[in-house]
């Protein structure tokens, strides 16, 4: 047994060394530097920047909403646990991956010009069925995280300007986010993965920091949760939050030594957390059930530099993230059409651009920012983030002999085969009924409403009133919905 695993273990750093000496070509001058320095990232560092700059993006805007809809308790207590459960799936996915990968290298297949994705490890390791399940949900929950992206930018800056209306800023960001075309592979995400982290880090402590000095609104109440509906939209969005992980493989896959991130998606997780607890807790401490009705929490905050600056930073982050999820479709598309193997940037780029049209499309569609988060967490990344990694890693090691010849054995700590099987079928059930079941019916009964009230196309969701016009009358709240601007009166509490 022991020499069978130095076999293995040759095997795989004999091809992942060759790896590494591919992406660290020894050569001085200057221009490479530069390059290295800002763009050719492959180290862990740069896998945990990109997952961590990756997991949190416009749902640290949206989860005060959902503290709204849970209350306080269980809005940290889902946080904990979908972080955790997060954390696990994406150490499957990793498991997964490196024994696709040693397999596919001891038949002598070369992955230097060659992104392996999620669905192609699938295919490898479970065959077709499995693979076009994958890549439907993969390729779905991709589509809707961009267009998730392109709504908040649109959202956010008609906090800075308002003189045009969200759709109209929807077509404009729809065209700058375009040009993420002609970023080649998450190999070249090194420096937009570290500022982005940089800015969700500020923007987080920016509504921390602004909501304890705001204090409380007059008569602030908590009253959630106080429907199931709220309830479970509320924790499908967190579980959307802790389930970034539908381009794991790519990120895995742009490292120089892949089988290093079994724990790097936890140590991003710990650290999102140290980012999306605080600022949740303080704004729904802050604004109470205000928030019912505002999903995206920079609406509460009167107009500041420091807000200005954390909506410009949020702005700039969409649009990496935007990159983050279109990149694993520019891949499937470019397999698809033959052109992944090309080495010509430009004619990559432009076989690319049929992928942004639909999505520019569907953010024009439906602009309800928050409420959709909440209908993908639940009907699309509880199968791709938890029950497919989880079922996929138990299929692939049901037989004996797959278990004993696995490149990676499960650690002593979660129980070895038995207890890794365990935690495996409590993701499937509790994602299946939790996530899928409740989550799908409540996030689905909000998202019809949202349409009901402010119908396909509409021109400027959850925006206020144009003055003079009467302001609509909140139930739960008992008093007229404030403008933005209104807000200034309670700034000193």
């Amino acid at each position: 047994m022991e020499s069978s695993d130095k076999v293995v273990e040759t095997v795989i750093s004999g091809n992942y060394v060759e790896m590494e000496t591919e992406g660290k070509k020894p050569n001085n001058d200057m221009k490479s530097k530069i390059s290295n320095l800002f763009w050719h990232g492959g180290s862990a560092y740069d896998a945990w920047f990109s997952c961590a700059s990756n997991q949190v993006a416009q749902v640290l805007l949206t989860l005060p909403y959902s503290f709204s809809q849970l209350g306080m308790l269980s809005g940290v207590s889902f946080q904990l646990f979908y972080g955790l459960l997060g954390s696990w799936t994406a150490y499957l996915i990793s498991i997964l991956y490196v024994e696709y990968r040693t397999r596919k290298e001891r038949e002598k297949v070369d992955f230097r010009n060659h992104v392996i994705q999620w669905f192609e490890v699938l295919d490898g390791l479970l065959g077709k069925h499995w693979r076009n399940v994958g890549l439907a949900f993969n390729c779905t929950f991709l589509l809707f995280g961009s267009v998730i992206q392109l709504i908040a930018c649109a959202s956010n800056i008609y906090y800075i300007n308002d003189n045009l209306d969200k759709r109209t800023w929807t077509y404009i960001f729809g065209a700058c986010c375009a040009t993420t075309v002609f970023i080649p592979s998450f190999h070249n995400y090194r420096i937009w993965s570290f500022l982005g982290l940089l800015m969700t880090t500020y923007t987080a402590w920016y509504l921390t920091v602004a909501s304890l000095l705001h204090g409380q609104v007059e008569g602030v109440k908590h009253s959630g949760p106080t429907k199931m509906v709220l309830y479970f939209t509320g924790a499908t969005n967190i579980l959307y939050t802790f389930g970034g992980h539908a381009v794991t493989v790519e990120i895995m896959h742009a490292m120089w030594k892949p089988q290093k991130f079994k724990a790097i998606y936890l140590w991003a997780t710990l650290y999102v957390l140290t980012l999306t607890l605080p600022s949740a807790a303080s704004v729904y401490w802050a604004f109470g059930d205000l928030l019912l009705d505002h999903s995206n929490a920079f609406s509460l905050f009167p107009k500041s530099p420091f807000r200005d600056m954390a909506v410009i930073l949020m702005l700039i982050h969409q649009f990496i993230t935007f990159g983050f999820a279109c990149t694993p479709l520019y891949f499937v598309w470019e397999k698809a059409i033959g052109m992944h193997d090309c080495k010509s940037l430009c004619k990559r780029a432009a076989a690319r651009l049929p992928v942004v049209i639909p999505i520019w499309f569907l953010a024009i569609v439906f602009p309800f920012f928050g409420p959709i988060n909440s209908s993908v967490g639940s009907l699309l990344v509880s199968f791709t983030v938890y029950i497919i990694p989880a079922m996929a890693h138990m299929f692939t090691f049901k037989s004996a002999a797959a278990r004993e010849n696995a490149v990676e054995q499960p650690p002593k700590f979660v129980g070895r085969w038995a207890g890794t099987f365990t935690i495996n079928i409590f993701v499937v059930v509790w994602v299946l009924i939790v996530g899928f079941g409740f989550g799908g019916w409540a996030s689905m009964t909000n998202f019809i409403h949202q349409i009901d009230t402010f119908g396909l196309f509409t021109k400027c969701y959850q925006c206020p009133p144009p003055p003079g016009s009467p302001p609509p009358f909140l139930p739960h709240v008992g008093a007229p919905r404030p403008a933005p601007a209104n807000f200034t009166h309670h700034h000193h509490l």
